[in-house]
């Protein structure tokens, strides 16, 4: 039977079939790793962010096509995880804009939308990289169109757009050296078509039930270093304003005097809001005012405290009494896994700790929210990876505050940032500073390779011990020791003077003074230091100044 058009309720369906496929099948995404590393997580980047969407959509009582598609781009674009993650948000973004001011949907809608969505998520990448996801969107779009013009029913279009899409997929590594060279296709690419396969399953009745539980939690566990008598504002109250009658920001002009860490984010007629207040009742009866309230949630922050029940998977750790809001000039947001190593950003005044980085890239709510606990006239975000920079760019700019992203993409980088900051100094010199040095700072990683494989002709099996710098994988071997010092020892130069070893939660500080006491016999006129560093997956952190 021929599908020529489709509403809002089966568009529900096909983001919820879109959704299902994803997770079903995001091992086989992360396992498309570019390097044999453990942290391959494309795959589950994406599927967070696509329950995110699902999750604002399955809070409409509406099936008009305008509210669904705008609840899919908004909660894409707040549950945003790693580079793959923000670039499918402007997917949606763009989608959406395509699809709104339709009753039903048909093949040159539907090709609009894709071709809107792929411009959008284009013009959201700095330096766009063919051979990747934007490849695929695109390539798939453009045959979108053209498939439209002759064929109307959707089924048939979706199966020609899904078969183009998988050409392209295979001929990514043709693009892409390093995809080549790893006898991989691009994984975020993999990820978009499991996304139109699971609608097309949807249209066509094929798809599962999606799941109730969304990993993706709005929740945020609160930890305070105060006592109970600190907390000035004791519920924290979070809600959705859906069907919004007036704009975020006037929204929140009108409940700023009635508490403090306040996130007031949105977009179309959503709002979304959270802020710690005494009267969560008043702040819940002016956005009564514009909108009807789904999501509601009230924690009281004072029995939480007596009771110390703070739950122990907090995705934002506090690394500052959130109770001492006096102003001040510089805050610092920086993401880490690790206690050692959160330790050590705590010691350098970092404000807050975002716990994240490889397997577990912070959204980019959580990044709003810490930018919105923080007091600085001016914020600082220190990544600490590649895949984190795009998420902590889409928060500054959903934020009216002051805040600037220093692309830090190493651990030793944003710790090398952060010493080198002077207080004294306006942002745009100390900006300057910090670019300056961590350029300057080497990262060695030591880990385990997870497949088979070759990379640069080299050889690589399965559980091999790798040390990686400068995005390379310059030493294989057995022994995590042996392989961390020829690490070291490819990396030293005559021009530096510091080795910092930050050993990780598999290793004991014997490890880690055993290797240090071994580089040191090596190079007599280094200063070796070593730090408790507690990351998981990578034995050491080695930097090198």
């Amino acid at each position: 039977m021929k599908i020529q058009y489709i509403d809002g309720n089966m568009l529900k369906k096909l983001f919820f079939g879109a959704a299902n496929c994803l997770e079903n099948n995001k091992e086989a995404v992360n396992a498309l790793n570019v390097f044999p590393v453990p942290d391959g997580d494309t795959g589950t980047n994406m599927s967070l962010t696509m329950q995110s969407a699902i999750k604002q959509i399955r809070t409409l009582e509406t099936d008009d096509i305008d509210k669904v598609v705008t609840a899919a781009s908004n909660g894409s674009l707040m549950g945003a995880r790693g580079n793959s993650g923000v670039i499918l948000s402007q997917l949606f973004r763009g989608f959406a804009k395509g699809l709104k001011g339709n009753d039903k949907i048909d093949t040159s809608t539907i090709a609009l939308a894709f071709k809107l969505g792929s411009e959008t998520a284009y013009k959201a990448v700095m330096k766009p990289i063919e051979g990747t996801i934007l490849t695929v969107a695109r390539e798939c779009a453009e045959m979108a169109i053209e498939i439209s013009e002759k064929e109307t029913d959707i089924v048939e279009f979706l199966k020609a757009v899904i078969k183009h899409g998988e050409v392209t997929l295979d001929r990514t590594p043709e693009m892409l050296p390093v995809l080549k060279q790893a006898g991989v296709v691009d994984a975020g690419g993999k990820g978009l078509i499991m996304i139109l396969v699971g609608a097309l399953e949807a249209l066509t009745g094929k798809e599962e039930t999606f799941m109730d539980e969304i990993i993706a939690k709005d929740d945020t566990a609160h930890s305070f270093a105060g006592a109970e008598g600190d907390i000035t504002f004791g519920y924290c109250t979070e809600f959705i304003i859906n069907n919004s009658k007036v704009n975020y920001e006037m929204f929140r002009d009108e409940i700023v005097d009635l508490g403090d860490s306040m996130l007031v984010v949105g977009g179309d007629d959503i709002i979304k809001v959270h802020i710690h207040t005494n009267e969560p009742g008043a702040v819940l009866q002016k956005a009564l005012q514009h909108g009807e309230l789904i999501d509601i949630k009230i924690d009281n922050m004072r029995y939480q405290h007596r009771s110390n029940i703070a739950e122990n998977t907090a995705t934002i750790t506090s690394i500052e009494d959130i109770s001492a809001r006096e102003s001040k000039k510089y805050s610092f947001i920086t993401v880490s896994m690790g206690e050692g190593l959160s330790n050590v950003f705590h010691d350098l005044n970092a404000d807050y700790v975002i716990t994240g980085g490889q397997t577990m890239n912070p959204s980019t709510e959580d990044i709003l929210n810490a930018v919105e606990k923080v007091s600085g006239e001016n914020i600082i975000i220190l990544p600490n990876n590649g895949n984190i920079v795009l998420a902590a760019t889409q928060a500054k700019e959903l934020s009216n505050k002051n805040v600037e992203v220093l692309p830090t993409k190493t651990i030793p980088q944003g710790i090398a940032a952060l010493v080198t900051f002077d207080e004294e100094l306006d942002m745009k010199d100390n900006l300057e500073n910090m670019k300056s040095t961590i350029e300057s700072v080497k990262t060695g990683q030591v880990t385990f390779s997870v497949r088979d494989t070759i990379m640069e002709e080299k050889e690589i099996k399965k559980d091999d011990i790798m040390g990686i710098y400068d995005g390379k994988i310059e030493v294989i071997g057995n022994n995590v020791q042996d392989v961390t010092f020829e690490l070291v020892k490819a990396m030293v130069t005559d021009d530096n003077g510091l080795v910092t070893i930050f050993y990780g939660n598999d290793l004991s500080e014997d490890d880690a003074v055993e290797l240090a006491d071994r580089i040191e016999e090596e190079f007599e006129d280094l200063d070796i230091e070593v730090v408790f560093g507690g990351q998981p997956l990578y034995y050491y952190l080695i930097s090198v100044e």
